[in-house]
């Protein structure tokens, strides 16, 4: 098994980890019927509140007592580290959520966090188990089962108009997304930099390859 620093948590944990981690589905499922200043007001305070909390546990012992008695198990070893004072994964989904959700069009977040959340689940389940292959900064078999079954959530994703180059789009940007993951650290948090890096690709793809088409998807709240 490839090392990876940041693995810092045993494999059960790591489950447990994902399995909370698979929650944030809720965020690209219920962002697709709702509308985008709905979705805002909705993360928005939950952002905030998150980063409170979060940063809140470096200067109220009582505060990081509870947070660790309750999530302890599954944090990281970089995001308990006072003196560097990070912030844990599921606040960094909430604030890239924002950022997306704000910038980019409905089509390439619903993608882009479908990626995020099955991929990553992927890349680090496999990757731990059976990675054996360094590829960048971890292993091969993470970052293949990243790509391999993100392109099944782009297979599933809703399209504007689902002709070919809309899929081979998403494919492309599986493969960024992958490679974002891989060379992710405690510079970057993964959970940033796939949703950030998928919807710059997909949206400079659609700008070359399919500038005519309206990037709205049809018959729901935009």
């Amino acid at each position: 098994m490839i090392a990876n620093d940041r693995a810092t948590i045993d494999y059960k944990s790591e489950v447990l980890r994902k399995a909370i981690h698979l929650f944030s589905l809720s965020i690209p499922t219920i962002y697709y019927f709702i509308t985008k200043e709905l979705a805002l007001n909705i993360l928005i305070p939950l952002t905030i509140f998150s980063l409170l909390l979060d940063y809140g546990r470096y200067y109220s012992k009582s505060l990081a007592d509870l947070i660790d008695k309750i999530f302890g198990i599954i944090l990281r070893k970089h995001e308990k580290d006072s003196k560097k004072k990070n912030l844990n994964g599921a606040t960094y989904v909430l604030i890239s959520a924002v950022i997306v959700i704000l910038i980019f069009s409905k089509v390439f977040v619903v993608t882009a966090f479908a990626v995020l959340i099955i991929g990553d689940i992927s890349a680090a389940l496999i990757g731990r188990k059976f990675g054996k292959t360094k590829f960048l900064f971890k292993s091969l078999e993470g970052t293949l089962a990243f790509f391999f079954f993100s392109c099944f959530v782009i297979l599933l994703t809703p399209k504007i108009e689902g002709n070919f180059t809309e899929y081979l789009i998403g494919f492309i940007a599986v493969a960024i997304g992958a490679i974002a993951e891989n060379i992710s650290g405690d510079w970057a948090d993964d959970n940033f930099m796939i949703p950030i890096t998928m919807c710059i690709t997909m949206w400079i793809l659609y700008a070359l390859f399919l500038p005519q088409l309206p990037l709205i998807l049809p018959n729901v709240p935009n």
